[in-house]
């Protein structure tokens, strides 16, 4: 069975590239396209924390260790 899980984004450090929400299985992650970081930037953001199974797909793929991913403990 899986695990739940709860993704934490760093917004600053996010750059958009939309790698992790292409490779989320459950499609719980999502480009915010109505916001910006500091630097301009898009971000990603968790839509639905219950869909989220601790995978980390998202954080091995990104590329600026914007992501990180905690298991929960039920």
């Amino acid at each position: 069975m899986p695990f739940k899980g709860y993704v934490e984004i760093s917004i600053e450090n996010c750059k958009g590239c939309n790698l992790c929400v292409i490779h989320c299985p459950t499609d719980c992650l999502a480009l915010n396209t109505s916001d910006t970081n500091s630097y301009g930037l898009h971000y990603a953001y968790l839509t639905d924390e219950d869909k989220c199974i601790a995978c980390q797909n998202c954080s091995v793929i990104c590329p600026d260790a914007a992501i990180t991913v905690y298991k929960k403990v039920e």
